[in-house]
């Protein structure tokens, strides 16, 4: 029997594309000395795409890892933009600067049953590039939320980017990131939440959402 050339593509056979089914997501360091610190983007910039990745990992339930370092005596406790989405799930704080290279984080990914990765973390530099580094070393497949992260300048955080991509490690952006989750916007299950998600936190898209909405209220 010939396939039919116009019928549509499953989700699953798009391989270049992470899905809801094979990634996971993996939040590093969000924490207010990290903020404080980051000066590559502008920090509650940072904050709400921070704010929208949480939430897309809520709304499409994505097995999501919280990790922090040095909570109690230094650093801070992880963004309330995030744990408050996930309060059954545990925020693994460390000492490494590397998070791969405590035990219980590596156990926290494999638990996950995922091999594709999508990573934010504070500062770029060192607490996402040192943990990407090492998992795509690991072979895993992971992919950098820039615009989630950011560096202590920009020519660090640039710099990062830089290295990771030499290693495989794939850039993506929060809106980019939304997109290929929502992937068809027929998918009527998600539909609602991810353009509540786009009205509230991404400016000039967010604004056409709000247009369109009040616009065919009142028809």
């Amino acid at each position: 029997m010939v396939a039919n050339p116009l019928s549509d593509l499953p989700d699953s056979a798009v391989k270049a594309l992470f899905s809801t089914e094979d990634a996971a997501l993996v939040f590093i360091d969000h924490q207010p000395q990290m903020i404080f610190g980051a000066r590559s983007a502008d920090p509650q910039t940072v904050i709400n795409n921070v704010a929208v990745l949480a939430k897309l990992g809520k709304l499409f339930a994505i097995p999501t890892v919280l990790t922090s370092i040095a909570a109690d005596t230094f650093s801070g406790p992880l963004l309330p933009e995030i744990t408050r989405l996930f309060p059954d799930t545990g925020v693994i704080d460390r000492s490494h600067l590397n998070a791969w290279q405590d035990g219980n984080f590596r156990a926290a990914i494999e638990a996950t049953g995922r091999r594709r990765l999508v990573m934010a973390g504070l500062w770029t530099e060192v607490c996402l590039t040192f943990p990407a580094l090492s998992a795509a070393e690991a072979g895993y497949e992971v992919f950098a939320v820039v615009d989630a992260s950011a560096g202590a300048t920009p020519a660090t955080h640039d710099a990062a980017i830089a290295r990771m991509t030499q290693k495989g490690i794939v850039p993506v952006t929060t809106i980019g990131v939304l997109s290929e989750l929502q992937r068809d916007w027929a998918r009527s299950e998600t539909y609602d939440g991810v353009t509540d998600i786009a009205a509230e936190h991404l400016g000039a898209w967010g604004q056409g959402i709000a247009y369109v909405r009040a616009g065919f209220s009142k028809k």
